[in-house]
């Protein structure tokens, strides 16, 4: 297994950029082949998961498509399918394929490829600004009513990630009805996107964030409980031994698990149904108003689950400003299934 996250020694943190522009940073390799690209830095293995981060490798392919665009191009869709598990162990490559140059419309392909192999694919459509007509037909989905910025800190809002979380409680949590469940919490990027990363930092951040417990709202709506004993992974930028390894990711779950309101039963002691196998499929963002917003500033975003069924499962999120706009609304589909348990093996005696 390679030893280097990256292609090249990472640079120093810059202190004039936020941490999520840090995180995505892309170092391009034009020296190799033109409009090809790497990650900067190692990219985010949760505890317990199968690979990356998968809200990076989306960023950083926006990010990539972004340089290749006119400055008065700005991406409006972006259709993405996870191929296979990305390892933060080696270097992500991004190779950008320019597709179509029209007058009001533009298209970039993103492949994110490991040992040759692609892992993400994605195609994004980019609009001219102000190429819609002087009279527009408009209408949105309003921001849901009642709603309180976040005020004080929460166990999300620490650590050292590079944005914040602040859940609230499910809507319609006691609905028989899964479908009428609404997951929602507020995000933004952690610290002050710079000047100078322009609108194309708070897309890149928003990216990010849209896989931010996405499909996971199956199990939430469903009170599944999702806390199995998955393969362990490397500690991000130090060696370590595995015993350090599964402290780490023991305590990332309990974390996780009093966050999630199971901190009066941290071992599933009821007999919730778990799941065996969670991962994302594919993933879409519609940008509404990709230069309307900031990403540093509270955003909320809802999701729910129009249907589960067949060991997947389907889930829209809508992401708003805090004043009420649209910014954003997204689709992720998953693989869903539940543990099933293994018939005892026979002899061959």
């Amino acid at each position: 297994m390679a030893d280097h996250p990256t292609l090249v020694k990472p640079p120093p943190i810059d202190p004039l950029k936020s941490s999520i522009e840090n995180v995505l940073e892309l170092t391009e390799l034009s020296a190799i082949a033109p409009d090809l690209y790497t990650n900067t830095r190692p990219l985010w293995h949760p505890p317990g998961a199968r690979g990356i981060y998968g809200g990076a490798v989306i960023a950083q392919c926006l990010a990539a498509a972004q340089r290749t665009v006119p400055s008065n191009f700005t991406v409006h869709s972006m259709h993405c399918y996870f191929v296979l598990a990305g390892d933060s162990e080696i270097p992500v490559m991004y190779y950008v394929e320019h597709v179509r140059e029209g007058k009001s419309f533009a298209t970039r392909t993103v492949q994110a490829r490991q040992r040759g192999k692609c892992i993400f694919t994605t195609t994004m459509s980019f609009v001219r600004e102000k190429s819609g007509g002087q009279k527009t037909i408009n209408h949105a989905v309003p921001l849901p009513a009642g709603l309180d910025k976040p005020s004080a800190p929460n166990g999300e809002e620490e650590g050292g990630s590079p944005f914040i979380s602040h859940r609230i409680e499910i809507l319609n949590k006691d609905s028989k009805n899964p479908h009428e469940k609404r997951t929602r919490q507020w995000i933004k990027a952690r610290g002050r996107i710079s000047e100078a990363g322009g609108h194309q930092a708070h897309l890149s951040a928003l990216a990010y964030m849209s896989d931010s417990y996405f499909i996971g709202t199956i199990s939430r709506i469903h009170d599944l409980w999702r806390f199995g004993a998955p393969s362990s992974n490397k500690t991000e930028g130090k060696e370590s031994t595995l015993s350090e390894d599964m402290a780490q990711r023991d305590a990332y779950v309990k974390k996780l698990k009093e966050f999630e309101g199971y901190s009066h039963d941290l071992e599933n002691t009821a007999g919730r149904p778990e799941i065996g196998m969670m991962v994302s499929l594919d993933h879409t963002i519609y940008f509404h108003e990709p230069r309307g917003f900031r990403a540093d500033e509270w955003m909320f975003t809802e999701m729910s689950s129009p249907w589960s069924g067949d060991g997947r499962g389907v889930v829209t999120q809508h992401m708003f400003a805090a004043d009420g706009t649209l910014v954003a609304t997204c689709f992720q589909e998953g693989v869903v299934r539940l543990k099933e348990e293994r018939a005892p093996k026979t002899s061959k005696l």
